[in-house]
């Protein structure tokens, strides 16, 4: 199973003009997309292609619950580093910490807690984490 006390996962952006509202901050829906696409990294940095592994064992993870915190705002051209910290990790799901720090003055722009679930991608009910998902990150 995956450790906890690791180091968080980093992943650095760039905010665009289509990541802006009219104001010239980041629009709030924007974050999320920062945040989903550091999970991916982070997973595909574990080893983890979540194609194959909805193609191959049929399973997917999707967000159940998300609690997001705007601190900050991100604004045209920032370099953000997104965050990505595994809190707990369960048989069918993970607890996970994100936050998202300006580059420039390592001001904390937002913060997330997000719980994912592992589901069987064809009916979407919770199923085990795939032992082999992570079995060659065991210590």
């Amino acid at each position: 199973m995956l450790p906890t006390d690791q180091p968080p996962f980093i992943w650095r952006v760039r905010v665009y003009w289509e990541d802006t509202d009219a104001g010239g901050v980041v629009y709030h829906a924007s974050y999320v997309r920062f945040f989903e696409r550091a999970r991916t990294e982070w997973l595909r940095s574990l080893g983890t292609d979540q194609a194959r592994m909805h193609r191959e064992q049929g399973v997917v993870f999707v967000v159940y619950a998300m609690d997001l915190r705007f601190l900050r705002p991100a604004r045209m051209d920032d370099e953000l580093d997104v965050g990505v910290a595994l809190h707990r990790c369960r048989a069918a799901g993970l607890d996970l910490h994100q936050n998202l720090t300006r580059v420039a003055d390592a001001i904390q722009i937002a913060t997330a807690q997000v719980k994912v679930a592992c589901v069987d991608a064809s009916n979407f009910q919770p199923v085990r984490i795939p032992s082999a998902l992570f079995a060659e990150n065991d210590g």
